[in-house]
């Protein structure tokens, strides 16, 4: 192996890319994987986790690494790309052992947040230094820190020691909802869980419309009903609806009378249509303006941070109520031809409604075909008498389209 730092800190390894001989990038680097055996061996660096194209998490064995550094990793430029698929005696360095309950030497409570890896002259990879914090004597938060050899901390061979996800937390802050989802999913339970209540319940509701269906209902199964509720009220309302409809009846109405009314109202609603039809995948949140509503108007809600893309898309105009389900229908902007007009224009001067929109018991086939047939990326929903429902996003049908289970290969 080239020459490089003989000390690196595996938090300044996590998201780095990894490069083939060549310079390509392959992928980036999601952890570490250790072979932590028992309290008097040290720890084996036995190879990476790297998220390749797809979002898919392959294993990279150690000694395909030619060279690692805090700014970039180069392999041999040979992957397996089979899913990766942790075995009983591996341990993940970031996911699982960083924010450890561990203790000193003199018996000192302490947290892991850090480990640091070094080459041996066989030109071996192994833990050899950890980061550790004391817990403050009095209010029990992060005390001196200190960086000791591996064996100078009692805990790292633990399966049972508590753990925390504040420096996970930290590191993940800069993922998207759906590769934190996807780490997730390669968790055992029990760190997964812990992980999961960490999270705030905005995140949580993101990360959780990024889950295969199962694992969204083991997750909301170890939430205190009140919390899960506080969750379901923070995604988007077809998801919530997918989520709930995977539930017992039971423990689906039990939630539902804890969210607040009007988002329950809406998840009732969305409910009551079957799963493969429009009113089944549109949501009830659209970008709804009034007939007076200018150009400037609709650009200052479609900047919505939260808004997703497909939302924020198209802009629609109905007579009020502007809630789902609307006033008449007025018709539909899509973002680009707002852009085309001075800010001072009317929305419902450049809309377009020469359309056939689905009713909410189209079929999934048909709404699919509107949006090949007219390059959209959502469609409204119409009742009878021309009021919006909602709105169905392409993601939305591309969910339903693609194979059952489909995240759990990716």
């Amino acid at each position: 192996m080239s020459s490089q730092p003989t000390r690196i800190f595996v938090s300044r390894l996590v998201g780095q890319s990894v490069f083939d001989p060549v310079g390509d990038q392959v992928g980036k680097l999601r952890d570490i994987v250790v072979s932590v055996r028992n309290a008097t061996q040290r720890p084996r660096v036995l190879g990476l986790v790297v998220e390749v194209l797809g979002r898919r998490r392959v294993f990279l064995p150690i000694t395909r690494v030619t060279s690692m550094d805090s700014g970039q990793i180069i392999t041999t430029g040979v992957l397996n790309l089979r899913r990766f698929q942790q075995r009983s005696t591996e341990t993940l360095a970031a996911h699982e052992l960083f924010d450890r309950q561990v203790t000193l030497g003199d018996g000192t409570p302490a947290t892991l947040y850090d480990i640091a890896i070094e080459q041996d002259p066989r030109r071996d990879w192994y833990v050899s230094t950890v980061a550790v914090a004391e817990h403050h004597k009095r209010f029990g938060r992060r005390g001196t820190s200190h960086v000791l050899e591996w064996d100078e901390v009692h805990g790292l061979a633990s399966e049972t020691a508590a753990q925390g996800a504040t420096t996970l937390l930290a590191m993940m802050d800069e993922m998207r909802p759906a590769d934190i989802a996807n780490a997730l999913r390669d968790l055992p339970p029990k760190r997964r869980m812990e992980i999961v209540r960490e999270f705030g319940d905005e995140q949580l509701a993101d990360v959780l419309e990024e889950m295969p269906e199962a694992l969204q209902v083991e997750v909301l199964g170890i939430l205190d009903p009140s919390r899960g509720a506080d969750v379901l009220g923070e995604m988007d309302p077809d998801d919530a609806a997918d989520l709930l409809g995977e539930l017992p009846a039971q423990t689906a109405e039990e939630l539902l009378s804890l969210m607040e009314p009007e988002d329950a109202e809406d998840v009732r609603r969305l409910l009551s249509y079957e799963e493969r039809t429009a009113g089944g995948m549109m949501t009830t949140e659209p970008v709804v303006l009034d007939p007076g509503a200018t150009i400037a108007d609709a650009l200052a809600l479609v900047r919505e941070p939260e808004l997703s893309v497909a939302l924020a898309s198209m802009v629609y105009v109905c007579r009020p109520p502007l809630e789902t389900p609307t006033g008449r229908f007025l018709g539909a902007a899509h973002f680009q031809a707002l852009l085309r007009e001075p800010p001072s224009t009317l929305v419902s001067q450049i809309i377009v409604n020469d359309i056939d929109w689905p009713r909410p018991e189209a079929s999934l086939a048909e709404v699919a075909g509107l949006l090949a047939a007219y390059n959209l990326v959502a469609v409204p929903v119409v009742d009878e008498n021309q009021h919006l429902l909602g709105v169905v996003t392409i993601d939305d049908v591309l969910d339903h389209l693609l194979p059952k289970g489909w995240r759990e290969h990716g």
